[in-house]
């Protein structure tokens, strides 16, 4: 591996972005997710509406045979990998279901073709679960690596010398790139797009599909009240509504338990049992994701952003912010935030 990325640094270092438009290879297969293939295929679309020629993005398949995706979409006019002769400036791995994982991993084409890709190609990654391919072809070794929150620690133990990064939204290193679920596919290829063409086409690409350029944090705080909304039974399924509309009030355990109907121990046990997490870890973890929300969404004053979101004062805001995202408020805002 050691000289695959030597060779790739070498490539880097001699790249003339003048020369050519740069080939983006994006990989399917059947099973694929759909969106795993058109997030990332918009995104470098876009950037050829405002720098024209910018790249030729190809789609391909290990035999070029039309693939089905994962929500019966199906994908023609796809090349073969093996017939892709000319220089390739970044591959794109996609991600699928872990039946079509195995299928595409077994048969053996796709990793062959990365494999013998890898020395001459600047860029090479995978969205979501395609880091699962990357890792069998072995490309991911003595690398960090991301994938989608739900299949991380899968990740890790089928793959011990992969360096997982549960956290992380997407990793760029040495030419190897991985991302988390479907909407981090979008989030690195504005990041791919930013290195080639610069920040002001990434963000204009970024405005013009609606999204931020760089969202704060890592994954787990986009999935951690979901995971809790869907594990939760009928009886707290209605107690977590209430607590998103009440952040402002005092939402202890003694009042939530009350709330739920339940004695403090009683709610505690069952509250944990159904979200893996505390009532109190719960409450703190959807108050700043609220925070978020509005310092990225309003041109309200961080002192009522704090009110609202039931933090109570600044100083309380900052210090969440601080501890879990690793940033403050107004660098939030200032990065992510609606302008003036």
């Amino acid at each position: 591996m050691n000289g695959v990325n030597d060779n790739r640094a070498a490539k880097n270092a001699n790249f003339d972005t003048n020369q050519m438009r740069r080939r983006i290879v994006i990989v399917t297969y059947d099973g694929v997710n759909s969106l795993d293939v058109s997030g990332p295929s918009s995104v470098f679309a876009r950037a050829n509406e405002l720098a024209p020629a910018s790249y030729e993005i190809l789609h391909a398949s290990p035999t070029g045979e039309k693939v089905c995706t994962q929500s019966g979409i199906v994908f023609a006019d796809l090349a073969e990998l093996c017939a892709l002769t000319r220089p390739i400036d970044t591959i794109m791995v996609a991600g699928g279901g872990e039946k079509a994982l195995r299928k595409v991993i077994a048969e053996g084409r796709l990793t062959t073709w990365l494999n013998e890709m890898a020395s001459s190609t600047r860029r090479l990654g995978s969205v979501c679960t395609g880091a699962f391919i990357l890792a069998a072809a072995g490309l991911l070794n003595n690398h960090r690596a991301v994938t989608h929150w739900a299949s991380c620690a899968a990740l890790e133990d089928n793959f011990p010398d992969v360096d997982v990064q549960p956290d992380a939204l997407f990793i760029i290193e040495n030419g190897i790139f991985t991302s988390a679920g479907v909407s981090a596919s979008i989030d690195v290829s504005l990041a791919l797009v930013e290195q080639d063409l610069g920040c002001e086409i990434a963000k204009e690409i970024a405005k013009s599909m609606v999204l931020f350029l760089r969202r704060s944090g890592g994954q787990s705080q986009y999935s951690n009240t979901l995971i809790a909304q869907m594990r939760v039974g009928a009886e707290l399924s209605g107690l977590l509504s209430w607590i998103a509309d009440n952040l402002t009030l005092d939402l202890s355990v003694p009042k939530l338990a009350v709330k739920a109907g339940m004695s403090e121990r009683t709610f505690i046990r069952k509250f944990t049992a159904e979200t893996d997490q505390t009532p109190a870890a719960y409450v703190r973890t959807l108050r700043l994701e609220t925070a978020r929300h509005f310092l990225e969404t309003t041109r309200w004053p961080v002192k009522r952003v704090a009110q609202m979101a039931g933090f109570g004062s600044v100083d309380g805001l900052e210090r969440a912010i601080q501890k879990r995202l690793k940033t403050s408020p107004s660098a939030i805002r200032n990065a992510y935030g609606v302008k003036r």
